[in-house]
């Protein structure tokens, strides 16, 4: 049996409902039951539309930062991306994944009841534990993002891949509708990216910034952040910048890091 069969048993997404609500804000908006990635996928698409959502109920080889493997069980979770054709200025976009993250966590927040927070530059943290419940990856072809997110929803703790990550189910959410999540998810997604391109990019003088700084569990912690440019640094954190990049002190130096793997540090390390 399949991957997605074996999923049955959970709810789909209802395309109807979720088209419906979603309206003519959105170019296109598709529901597929199975593909490798939907990231890949509309990364592939030269002709999608700004503002293009695609979902999968079981995506069969997903993508997490630093070419890691994401996996979720057929239906247990969110796994969508979307297509954007930003009007802002190419340097900019590196605000993209942040305002993804941290649209996502406000719409959780509204619909689920639970204390979320962001890990920078885009995990979802649930609870004092500060376990992941969704992660993102942005990538660019050309004039368009692709930006995915993986929302683990109804995964029980046996189909959690490592200990550090959690579910809306385990963590005692309020709804686990996965058609009205997406819905607003979405929506509020649509909303920070208009806030974002009103600004042309700028996110401090649109606020966005400061929404951002005001939400990142990041600050002000100690931390290790790995990159694909060198080794292993580690420090506290002293700010996130105007273009969106970890300003992190080690022994006085600061260092901008526009992306990498950040590793919270506990007070004992």
């Amino acid at each position: 049996m399949s991957p997605y069969r074996e999923g049955m048993d959970r709810p789909a997404i209802d395309t109807t409902a979720l088209q419906a609500a979603l309206g003519d804000r959105w170019s296109r908006v598709e529901v597929v039951d199975e593909t490798e990635s939907t990231n890949a996928t509309l990364l592939a698409d030269e002709t999608a539309p700004d503002r293009t959502l695609l979902a999968a109920e079981y995506q069969s080889i997903g993508r997490g930062r630093l070419d890691r493997t994401w996996t979720s069980p057929a239906r247990a979770g969110l796994t969508f991306s979307v297509l954007l054709r930003p009007q802002a200025p190419v340097d900019t976009w590196g605000w993209l994944p942040l305002l993804t993250g941290l649209a996502a966590r406000e719409a959780l927040v509204a619909v689920t009841g639970l204390d979320v927070g962001l890990k920078w530059p885009n995990d979802l943290l649930v609870g004092l534990a500060e376990k992941k419940v969704a992660g993102i990856l942005a990538q660019t072809t050309g004039p368009a993002v692709v930006i995915g997110i993986g929302l683990n929803v109804s995964t029980t703790p046996e189909e959690l891949p490592v200990e550090n990550a959690t579910s809306l189910a385990v963590e005692g959410a309020a709804d686990l509708d996965r058609t009205r999540l997406l819905v607003a998810i979405a929506r509020r997604f649509d909303e920070r990216v208009a806030q974002w391109t009103d600004a042309h990019g700028d996110a401090e003088a649109g606020g966005l910034a400061d929404d951002y700084r005001a939400a990142c569990l990041t600050l002000g912690r100690d931390v290790t952040v790995s990159t694909t440019a060198g080794p292993a640094l580690q420090g506290r954190v002293a700010g996130i910048d105007a273009d969106g990049r970890l300003q992190l002190d080690t022994s006085g130096r600061i260092t901008a890091i526009g992306a990498g793997d950040v590793e919270h540090l506990r007070p004992s390390q």
